[in-house]
């Protein structure tokens, strides 16, 4: 028998919705258009004058087969299908590494590229100046060197240029990114690297262009401004004067500026807190390993005037990192460690305290001591503040050594994958656990320990190497300057 014309209507099939029961009883020979006026009717039920508008008439066909089960209407189980076919052959290109370019990405110009060229990249130009510091301060030197380091310190400074240049050029083309990328979440973290990167520039200077004072035993004999002038280029003593105090003058106006700005303007959970948050700080804690460098070279007034600003400066530095600890503390204690591709920023960690005890001992060790101690109308001796300072950097080696094996051992667990600009924090805070190795070694006067440290650096130096070349390597294939996989992105 068949069925009556106006009975016939994919509306029969149509599932009920319990979340809003209808206040009429369903009728077998109610059409869909009866209880929904604004649905058009299909079917047998429509006349033919009625499909002039078929594309509508096809839209709303579409929408209430969507609502019925995925058995009853034979072109569902045909899109099902082809969904099925184009998820596994998405699934398939997805199972190449994300950071590669595919045939689908190709291969990108330089000016789009150049959109996505962070602040981050001086964490390639801080490392490499941390180098060539740590080749000049080896207690076993070898004939050439000196003459290798000095090669990385101009290295260092071509690389400084260049990026510099670089990110001039990004701005100039993409004016807009100028603001954005000094607030963003996430890339304007790593601003401060850019004073990182001068500071280890002023310490290079400072170690392969001003020959060193004359030393009794390890203790800097004690001259006067003229006799320390002759001793250096012209001028040169006085240029890194002024550029101590100016990185200082700046490198306070990021700690203050930064941090106020970030506490106004973001929002950070708890589980989200990485090393990064310790930036802002870094460079005016570094103003005390600059500080411990310079010091010695300077006349005795300016030495002591510039031993207690990075003395204070290094406080300062070490206080807010300890707060930022009790923070990181926390997340990995809740959330865990960070993903496998960022963890190796936990080496940031290292940084503060081995840079500190850097800072005590060379400050220590640049104090004039008859000077010093008129200054201070004999309250305190020299002697006794170099032996707080030993005390003091080895009670901080300790801690870099505690966050140094827990950065190994987590990157061990899961190495990272794909490149990213983070992998030079492996390198840069390392950096100052070694060189404060070598400065206990120095002060306990311990060939024990100076070893260990060679031993350090040499890790050191093939560390830099391996983040060098996969650094080149990102650039070329993509992983970095690249839409989406740079700082510029919130990706943790």
């Amino acid at each position: 028998m068949p069925f009556p014309q106006e009975s016939f209507s994919f509306g029969h099939f149509r599932r009920r919705d319990s979340r809003r029961p209808s206040t009429q009883p369903f009728s077998p020979l109610q059409t869909e258009h009866d209880r929904h006026p604004q649905l058009p009717e299909f079917g047998p039920s429509l006349p033919v004058s009625s499909r002039a508008s078929s594309d509508e008439d096809r839209s709303g066909l579409e929408d209430i087969e969507k609502a019925l089960p995925l058995n009853t209407v034979p072109s569902l189980c045909l899109q099902q299908s082809s969904q099925l076919d184009q998820n596994v052959s998405r699934d398939s290109a997805s199972s190449a590494p994300e950071n590669r370019p595919s045939d689908a990405q190709g291969r990108l110009p330089l000016r789009p590229r150049l959109a996505h060229f962070t602040w981050a990249w001086y964490t390639l130009t801080m490392s490499t100046g941390g180098l060539s510091l740590l080749i000049f301060s080896q207690p076993h030197q070898f004939p050439g060197l000196r003459q290798i380091g000095l090669t990385v310190y101009i290295l260092n400074l071509v690389l400084f240029t260049a990026v510099t240049a670089t990110m001039l050029t990004r701005f100039i083309l993409f004016p807009s990114l100028i603001l954005r990328s000094i607030t963003h979440k996430r890339e304007g973290l790593f601003v401060p690297t850019f004073f990182l990167s001068v500071a280890t520039l002023i310490t290079s200077t400072q170690r392969y262009c001003v020959p060193e004072p004359p030393r009794v035993e390890g203790t800097p004999i004690e001259v006067d401004a003229a006799l320390a002038a002759a001793l250096t280029a012209p001028g040169l003593t006085t240029a890194i004067h002024i550029a101590f105090w100016t990185y200082l003058l700046l490198s306070t106006a990021v700690a203050i500026g930064q941090y106020s700005y970030i506490f106004s303007a973001h929002s950070f959970g708890l589980q989200t807190m990485m090393p990064t948050w310790i930036l802002p700080i870094f460079p005016i804690m570094l103003s005390g390993t600059i500080a411990a460098v310079i010091a010695d070279s300077q006349p005795p007034q300016s030495a002591i005037m510039i031993t207690t600003a990075g003395l204070t400066c290094q406080g300062l530095g070490l206080s807010v990192a300890f707060m930022m600890y009790a923070h990181m503390v926390g997340r990995l204690m809740q959330s865990g460690l960070p993903d496998r591709e960022h963890r190796t920023g936990l080496f940031m960690c290292v940084g503060p305290p081995a840079f500190t005890a850097l800072a005590f001992l060379g400050m220590a060790r640049a104090l004039p001591d008859s000077t010093f101690a008129e200054n201070m109308y004999g309250m305190m001796d020299v002697n006794t503040i170099k032996t707080m300072a030993v005390v003091g950097a080895a009670f901080l080696w300790a801690l870099s050594f505690w966050w140094f094996g827990i950065a190994v051992l987590a990157v061990v667990r899961a190495p990272p994958r794909y490149f990213h600009l983070g992998w030079w924090a492996a390198v840069f805070p390392n950096t100052g656990f070694v060189l404060a190795t070598i400065a206990l070694g120095e002060a306990f006067r311990s060939d024990g320990v100076k070893w260990f440290a060679t031993g350090m650096s040499i890790c050191l130096v093939g560390t830099y190497l391996f983040v060098l070349g996969n650094h080149v390597r990102a650039v070329v294939v993509q992983e970095i300057l690249y839409p989406g996989k740079d700082e510029d992105v919130e990706d943790h």
